[in-house]
């Protein structure tokens, strides 16, 4: 095994609970609620488009914030680092397509195949290795084709609920063009409290269906394994996983001076996959966003308790996710919708640029495009298809960029 061993884990309560002021309260508070905003908005939208109950949705949250709660907590106490673990969006939007054809029986022994794979590349030490062989532009162009919709949603949310969809747009603009007070104000949360206040403005916020405060009591899924199910999500899940998720938050981590353990982060990654998928959860990640907002100020040894603090958050609205489950679902849907777009607006500009500014563009075109028009094959969905066809592509008409990559580690 080559997992990196913490220093040694000793929690110093003095000096953690030290960091439990100032810049480190308020970028947890931040990073938390960009978590719980968008990201869940995204859960939403897939979920519905996959047809699953109210109950499996609050399952979905409780393995999503419980589990990874406590994962994060025990790595930001044990590394003394801001290693926090949500859940792959990319994945979410997978099993949103997936659901309208498999079983979510079958989607859950897809996350247990998954989890465990990535608990056996964490546990090797393969990952940089099998990471480093996929070409970035066409993994990215298949999430591109992925994330499209969610991007056409924001445009049709601004057509058919201008009144809630309009204001959080132009809000999120401003605090993006303004550097200065987006730093004070997040254009992501920005965006939530504006449109919270168009919803209460226009009487739109459906409280039927509100329960009084109630306890989370997740539904334990059994798997069912497909071979149709393995060959669409689990390479995809664990290429979302490892290239578009955790790749982002080791560079951010590592670019505020912090070294995070590479393979203990894919082995939790792992471990973490096969317990939440008891609760229909999609698989674990080491969140980019999250870390890069409690890493961007203050004492970089103090990072950690902003971590340990989202964790406490985290832990808390998982218990309690039914409640917040219902209270999303009463929103409209546009602001859902807005809110989805907007927060992955940046990922589908980075996805475009990855894909089509440099090598393998005519390979990524393809898969672009295999994506898009999302056509089965023998029960497999696009995505897997899209790379694959890809892959062929590039390799029969782009062979000398495939010798560049190769090049390029062997350096």
């Amino acid at each position: 095994m080559s997992l990196e061993r913490p220093a040694a884990f000793a929690v110093d309560l003095r000096h953690l609970l030290g960091s439990f002021r100032g810049v480190y309260v308020v970028n947890a508070i931040v990073g938390f609620i960009f978590a719980a905003s968008a990201p869940v908005a995204i859960i939403l939208t897939a979920s519905a488009r996959g047809g699953l109950s109210q109950s499996d949705v609050e399952s979905w949250l409780f393995g999503c914030f419980v589990v990874n709660g406590v994962i994060s907590m025990i790595f930001c106490l044990a590394y003394r680092q801001p290693l926090v673990f949500f859940w792959t969006i990319p994945g979410t939007i997978l099993v949103g397509q997936a659901l309208d054809h498999l079983s979510l029986a079958e989607v859950v022994g897809a996350y247990f195949a998954t989890g465990a794979l990535m608990f056996v590349l964490g546990l090797s030490g393969w990952v940089r290795t099998c990471m480093s062989r996929l070409p970035m532009p066409i993994v990215m162009a298949m999430v591109a084709g992925v994330f499209l919709q969610f991007g056409l949603d924001l445009v049709f949310a601004i057509r058919d609920g201008v009144m809630i969809a309009a204001p959080m747009t132009v809000a999120f603009v401003a605090l993006s063009a303004w550097a200065r007070i987006g730093r004070l104000m997040p254009p992501l949360i920005g965006a939530l409290i504006v449109g919270v206040a168009a919803i209460a403005l226009s009487g739109t916020f459906d409280p039927q269906g509100l329960a009084a405060l109630t306890v989370a009591r997740p539904n334990l899924h059994m798997p069912a394994f497909s071979w149709a199910a393995m060959a669409e999500l689990v390479l995809p899940l664990a290429i979302t996983v490892l290239a578009a998720q955790n790749a982002q938050g080791f560079v951010i981590l590592e670019a505020a001076g912090h070294k995070p353990p590479v393979n203990a982060v894919t082995a939790a990654c792992g471990l973490g996959s096969l317990i939440a998928a008891l609760f229909g959860t999609v698989s674990t990640c080491l969140t980019g966003p999250v870390n890069a907002i409690i890493s961007s100020a203050g004492d970089r040894d103090r990072h950690y308790a902003a971590g340990v603090m989202v964790s406490l958050l985290a832990l808390l609205f998982g218990l309690f996710a039914p409640v917040f489950t219902r209270v999303m679902l009463a929103t409209p849907k546009v602001f859902i919708a807005t809110l989805a777009g907007l927060a992955l607006l940046r990922v589908l500009e980075r996805a475009f640029v990855v894909s089509f500014s440099g090598a393998f563009t005519l390979g990524a075109t393809v898969t672009f495009l295999v994506t898009v028009a999302n056509v089965r094959i023998f029960s497999i969905g696009a995505p897997f298809w899209a790379v694959i066809v890809g892959l062929a592509v590039s390799w029969a008409l782009e062979r000398k960029d495939f010798d560049k990559l190769a090049a390029g580690q062997g350096r």
